[in-house]
């Protein structure tokens, strides 16, 4: 959750661009039950279009218009967003594979469903807005002669074995996670981490070890009238991390809004922003509803213990309390006011969010080339300033 002070030669990105191969890209996205409007439009498809390089379109057409052109910084912070949103998009597919609604019912499915009912639905409709959100951005990019990215060449971590799942390469690792469930407590607060604030797991053990988030095998899928306990923390521990990943959003939009220069760029960050905003208030409301275990994990080798967070819990862990404690902002001398957080500068800005993925796991297996990569991409947003004429 700290900014990286490594400020290295960012020129390495752009050596990545010109070295990098990109191969042959995946074959399309399976039917995932999206939207019709999102079916139409094939955003699956131009996810992983064939041939596609690491930073793809052409400013030439564009320059030739007279069209006004976006600032540096602007540029990098929409590159930025872009890369996050296809990591997001990658992770969300591999939730929606096995537990949105067109999986096949299993036990953790079921157990998804003890967090809510319509957690299949919600979970394909969040895979559906963070596509949409990858998309957008690279097409509005190419749309303001600006290259765009694509990852697809870092398409090559293993994919669950389960039922299911495609078996194609990923850019994310979700069976190896140390979830840190501090935005938990964080929210139900009334002080700011802008201000040095520090807040315990909802969810110690989860941030201890590592953890799986979905079945890595049909025998993690298990029994949809009679899922085991072992099967129950898997899906407990995708909600809590379905809370972490929508709130690193959350306040990443509500940070980079800060430095950018185009009115309309502000717009798009505002906009996509609020988006986030409403899947991590959907995801805190799931949650709380796991129910008490504690499970051994023998792959992983740690364990789980989840608490019953709906009844006889203080105010910093009762489940039902989703709405933002009002707490300090801008200045102590002013009135406590509820609010996305933290947004200041040096908290959850790029580096820092990308620090937190890292953290995480998410990346466990991934090539160093692909790490340079996207911390360059953070160091750039991070480095942009808002220009006033």
């Amino acid at each position: 959750m700290y900014s990286d002070n490594n400020h290295s030669n960012d020129n390495s990105a752009n050596e990545l661009v010109k070295s990098s191969q990109t191969p042959t890209a995946q074959s399309a996205l399976k039917h995932l039950a999206r939207r019709s409007f999102l079916r139409k439009i094939g955003i699956g498809a131009a996810l992983l279009a064939p041939g596609a390089a690491l930073l793809t379109g052409s400013a030439k057409a564009f320059a030739a218009s007279g069209k006004q052109k976006l600032t540096r910084g602007d540029v990098a912070i929409l590159q930025l967003l872009a890369a996050a949103e296809l990591i997001e998009a990658d992770l969300w597919q591999q939730y929606t594979e096995l537990g949105g609604v067109d999986a096949p019912m299993t036990g953790y499915t079921a157990a998804l469903q003890i967090l809510d009912g319509d957690q299949p639905q919600y979970i394909s409709d969040n895979t559906d807005d963070e596509i949409s959100h990858a998309t957008f951005l690279n097409a509005y990019l190419h749309s303001k002669g600006e290259k765009g990215v694509n990852l697809d060449a870092f398409r090559t971590l293993p994919s669950s074995q389960a039922t299911g799942a495609q078996q194609i390469g990923r850019l994310t690792n979700l069976t190896q996670l140390t979830v840190d469930t501090s935005w938990w407590t964080r929210y139900r607060s009334t002080t700011n981490p802008d201000f040095g604030a520090t807040f315990p797991d909802a969810v110690p053990s989860l941030n201890t070890g590592q953890h799986t988030a979905i079945p890595r095998n049909n025998a993690e899928l298990d029994d949809p009238n009679n899922p085991s306990d072992h099967v129950k923390a898997i899906a407990f521990t995708a909600g809590f991390h379905f809370g972490f990943i929508e709130q690193g959003g959350t306040s990443l939009y509500a940070t980079l809004a800060q430095k950018v220069t185009s009115l309309e760029v502000l717009r798009v960050l505002i906009s996509i922003g609020g988006s986030e905003i409403m899947h991590f208030q959907t995801w805190q409301d799931k949650a709380g509803n796991a129910t008490p275990l504690t499970d051994f994990d023998p792959v992983n080798n740690s364990s789980v213990t989840f608490e019953d967070l709906t009844t006889g819990q203080p105010e910093t862990l009762q489940s039902n309390l989703i709405m933002p404690e009002p707490c300090e902002f801008i200045s102590p001398s002013l009135p406590a006011c509820a609010i996305i957080r933290p947004s200041g500068p040096g908290q959850l800005d790029a580096t820092g969010a990308i620090n937190s993925f890292i953290a995480d796991g998410l990346f466990i297996g991934q090539s160093a080339q692909f790490l340079q990569l996207i911390k360059a991409l953070a160091r750039a947003a991070d480095a942009a300033q808002r220009q006033v004429d």
